[in-house]
């Protein structure tokens, strides 16, 4: 099962983890560090669902909770999805949720406090902003400068993901629509993520006219490094989406069918990439084109805990030091 944590954008604090289906009550106190007396002592009440892949929020204060732009209302409940924002009260105190595939039982990363500007920084504001101006004038605008002034700010990115995107040291491809970076913890030999720079929080929010040509653009992307690769003629290669991702930016698995690394731990990590958990990028776009949105079938973190078996030949094996070994009797280069 995922694990779920709630993080402090404003980086107050570290973590807190909300237990599944377990109802957790916050507001002013040491847990939060909130102190402002508008903020009751019990705000709000979340409950996890880590099946399924959100938080119920119930707001019990009686200054307004909201998420996203939208109030909660005393007494009321409303679903929270990785990328979405809560405020805990008056639209301050800003939160995320963060449900995790890894079940070592280690927190995400907390985030940095934030600085307040200096006066050198608040001086210059405005010459940047002419600056920029005119540089928009002469230079058309690519994918990447819409996606990093769409109303997001770096503080919520979901798990340094959309950091690391835009890091030129971590980029193997870009172009205007999307970047391909190397995946942190690779589970093959080659394993690759291809992002689009437009910011996506996750499949849901995919829709069929809007998305179908990036989805696909994306596709042909993920071909192009596997044309590239050395051993592609050797390896054999799936390209797709995790059905219940552990970050909120949507990306695109390339990997390759080897599965020849240490960073392949435990079963989850097996079965996230060999049952239906791992959702093929055609599927999804067959979806999109015939429904205009994409649905995740009910019960799919359920798949995590199959036992382990062979994608080639589907023999059952006990462990993942003797499924490694008999991988090895697939593997030609």
């Amino acid at each position: 099962m995922l694990t779920c944590w709630l993080i402090s954008e404003d980086g107050n604090h570290e973590p807190l983890p909300l237990p599944h289906y377990q109802r957790v009550t916050l507001g002013r106190g040491p847990e939060t560090t909130i102190k402002d007396k508008k903020c009751s002592r019990h705000q709000v009440e979340l409950k996890a669902d880590c099946n399924k892949g959100y938080v119920k929020v119930k707001q019990l204060g009686s200054n307004p909770t909201f998420v996203d732009s939208v109030e909660v209302g005393k007494g009321m409940e409303v679903k929270m999805e990785p990328g979405q924002q809560l405020h805990i009260v008056n639209q301050l105190y800003p939160y995320t949720v963060h449900f995790m595939e890894d079940l070592s039982g280690e927190p995400p990363p907390a985030k940095r406090p934030r600085e307040p500007p200096s006066m050198e920084a608040a001086d210059s504001k405005g010459a940047s902003n002419v600056k920029v101006a005119k540089q928009a004038n002469h230079t058309p605008s690519s994918g990447r400068e819409s996606a990093t002034s769409n109303n997001e700010k770096p503080g919520i990115w979901s798990n340094g993901l959309k950091a690391t995107m835009q890091d030129p040291k971590m980029q193997v491809y870009k172009d205007d629509k999307v970047v391909v970076i190397k995946d942190k913890y690779p589970k093959a030999r080659y394993h690759w993520l291809v992002l689009p720079w437009e910011s996506i929080p996750n499949m849901k929010a995919l829709r069929g006219e809007e998305h179908c040509d990036l989805l696909r653009h994306m596709q042909q992307v993920g071909q192009r490094m596997v044309a590239q690769c050395k051993d592609a003629p050797a390896l054999r290669f799936r390209s797709g989406y995790h059905a219940i991702p552990s970050m909120s930016h949507i990306h695109l698995h390339v990997i390759s069918q080897d599965f020849d690394s240490p960073a392949l731990k435990n079963k989850k990590h097996w079965n996230s990439f060999t049952t239906d958990y791992f959702i093929d990028s055609q599927d999804v776009i067959q979806m999109l084109e015939k429904t205009g949105k994409v649905t995740v079938k009910e019960g799919t973190s359920e798949l995590l805990k199959l036992p382990l078996r062979c994608h080639v030949c589907h023999k059952e094996l006990a462990t993942i030091p003797s499924l490694k070994e008999h991988l090895k009797t697939h593997i030609s280069v």
